[in-house]
């Protein structure tokens, strides 16, 4: 795990250490995954002196804002990257066509499309810009990347969570099984037997918050896409985004071992040095960050993986 920490610091290829920087299409939802890349993008910050200068999420990034050419965008990692999550590729999309002459960097991401079409279309875009690094998660998008994007820098990377390596938990392991399981598009029939089995407790991001908390993500997700400028919602949104994730790590605390669909699910118990069994989602997602990063950490391994490529798999390689 710390020769996974140490690779991310490859990124300072392309955000040297002191840079000046504008970060873009951070969460403000409760997807502890999702929580953790910003945490571990924010420690890859402080730990290498880049300076912030803004922060926007897809809710609050204003339809015109002048960015000095001194300074770098850098856009959040994670797995939205494609046409399953239009309202973020939308942003990134617009960042990159808006802003030619500054240099963009993407975090770590992950690549799927299902349409070619839409493939071509982000190429299409991409191909206009002179000064754009991509960092992916696995070779499969490696290749689609320096396949479609010819102008972009693109580099094979693991993902910005790492840079949290280690969490310890308060929370003692006194229960034996977590099962943290999908429940949204990316889910598969081959996970219909864990859920819902005896001897273990079952569990996803969107169980894991109650009403109160996803309803204060919710008032606080309407006050920044009201842009209030009463109250500074960044910095609440930062203090109460620690608080969900910490409730994430003493949860998963409780246990002994974790099973899990969920690629942070997989990613934050090696953080924790929690034995954890991995099941792939929808995509082959889950297999390729595993064969690539994760495949060594001996609490780890991968479940249910099939020899024969999935439909899913032959749209990620259309072209």
């Amino acid at each position: 795990m710390e020769t996974l920490k140490e690779r991310l610091r490859q990124i300072l290829q392309a955000i040297p250490p002191g840079s000046s920087i504008d970060y873009i299409d951070y969460p403000v939802y409760n997807n502890g995954g999702d929580l953790l890349i910003m945490k571990g993008a924010e420690a890859f910050f402080r730990d290498n002196n880049i300076r912030v200068c803004s922060r926007y999420s897809v809710l609050d990034f204003p339809d015109r804002l002048t960015i000095p050419l001194n300074r770098i965008i850098v856009l959040q990692g994670g797995g939205n990257f494609g046409d399953l999550y239009p309202v973020h590729q939308k942003l990134r999309e617009k960042i990159v066509a808006s802003y030619p002459s500054n240099r963009i960097v993407i975090l770590p991401q992950t690549i799927f499309y299902k349409k070619e079409s839409e493939f071509e279309r982000t190429a299409h875009i991409f191909n206009k810009h002179n000064d754009l690094h991509l960092f992916v998660r696995d070779p499969v998008s490696y290749e689609m990347a320096t396949r479609m994007f010819l102008r972009c820098s693109v580099y094979l990377s693991p993902d910005m969570a790492h840079q949290l390596w280690p969490i310890r938990s308060r929370s003692a392991p006194d229960k034996s099984l977590l099962r943290f399981l999908r429940t949204d598009i990316e889910k598969t029939n081959e996970q219909d037997r864990l859920e819902g089995a005896e001897g273990g407790d079952d569990l996803d991001w969107g169980n894991l918050y109650n009403k109160v908390e996803k309803k204060a993500i919710g008032v606080i997700g309407r006050m920044m896409s009201g842009g209030s400028g009463v109250l500074p919602m960044q910095t609440i949104w930062a203090k109460y985004s620690d608080y969900l994730v910490n409730k994430a790590i003493e949860r998963f605390g409780e246990y002994r071992t974790v099973h899990t669909s969920r690629l942070h699910g997989h990613i934050l118990s090696c953080l924790m040095d929690k034995p954890n069994t991995l099941l792939d989602n929808s995509y082959g997602k889950n297999s390729n960050y595993y064969q690539t990063w994760t495949s060594g950490i001996q609490s780890a391994r991968l479940v249910g993986r099939k020899d024969e490529p999935s439909q899913a798999a032959n749209v990620m390689h259309i072209g």
